[in-house]
């Protein structure tokens, strides 16, 4: 039985959207000719796959079941086709990665990890760079891919949210606060709050300020523009400063020694959101697959789902 890839993203789309007109325009096609496709589909299958009606559009059992199985296949043939290709041409391929310091931990190495068993011939090239230099090094070629903080939109650069979670606090064993299991943002009123400056990071900034401020007060904020982020952590474990950072981060931090401890931080949450960034003028195979490699890492590893408390 030969099924047309193409029939598949088609009906992925409909299956998706359930509804045939918004998977048209999503699939820039007519609604007649798509629904001409996915009949097609039908008869190929020898099922029917959508109950239709006037007011709604509905999966059958057999349509719930390929929904589930034909996003596998697609992937496992682009895979196949990308893998292929890069056998063939015997060829190295580079992507210089650009990351941001409290994406270090978790976040990096499973992001690596993902892109070496999709892509065993790249040679991914990391380095530490603050989320705010990111776009600059894409426009100027120096970097390929960008892992960043809560990045602001940027002409000629795409982005793409993958992953989102809570912030806790990075305080000393031996800070008041450390007894806590849960600290109530409110309670960091009288604290000075060690943060990188704004400039390396404005959106994440803004929202713990904006953050504080919901909770009743305006946080005593101290820049800390030292780049090594373990001077940041040295300062934390030996001081009164309350550091706050992406709780991934924090955990693996807070594990490195045992001069710190994380506290989860609630009422009112703080979220942070990291997100890959590449130059949009940038059509290349290699980074098509790349950025489908992480969307799939992002969903095997529920980044997107977010546990807010």
């Amino acid at each position: 039985m030969d099924v047309n890839p193409r029939l598949l993203q088609y009906f992925v789309a409909v299956a998706e959207e359930l509804h045939f007109g918004r998977a048209a325009t999503r699939l820039h096609i007519s609604q007649p000719s798509l629904s001409q496709q996915i009949r097609k589909l039908e008869r190929t299958l020898g099922t029917a796959l959508f109950i239709r009606s006037t007011r709604q559009v509905q999966l059958t059992d057999a349509g719930r079941t390929l929904a589930l199985e034909a996003p596998v296949a697609l992937s496992a043939l682009a895979r196949a086709v990308e893998l292929t290709r890069l056998a063939g041409s015997k060829t190295e391929t580079t992507v210089r990665l650009g990351y941001t310091p409290v994406a270090s931990f978790e976040t990096l190495s499973t992001l690596l990890n993902a892109l070496q068993a999709d892509h065993p011939t790249l040679a991914v090239i990391p380095s530490e760079v603050f989320s705010a230099e990111i776009p600059k090094h894409l426009h100027n070629g120096e970097l390929d891919l960008g892992l960043a903080l809560s990045p602001p939109s940027c002409e000629g650069v795409g982005s793409e949210f993958i992953r989102e979670e809570s912030v806790s606090a990075l305080l000393s064993a031996h800070h008041r606060l450390a007894a806590k299991s849960v600290i109530p943002l409110s309670l960091l009123h009288e604290e000075t709050l060690l943060l990188f400056p704004r400039q390396l990071a404005p959106a994440y900034y803004d929202d713990i300020v904006a953050a504080c401020q919901e909770a009743g007060f305006s946080p005593d904020i101290r820049a800390f523009d030292e780049p090594p982020v373990s001077a940041w952590l040295a300062r934390l474990s030996s001081g009164r400063e309350v550091g706050l950072a992406p709780s991934a981060f924090a955990e693996h931090a807070a594990r490195a020694g045992t001069a710190i401890v994380r506290r989860d931080v609630v009422k009112p949450s703080i979220m942070a959101k990291l997100s890959l960034m590449w130059a949009s003028n940038d059509p290349s195979p290699t980074m098509v697959s790349v950025l489908a490699s992480a969307r799939q890492c992002a969903e095997r590893n529920g980044w997107l789902q977010t546990n807010i408390q």
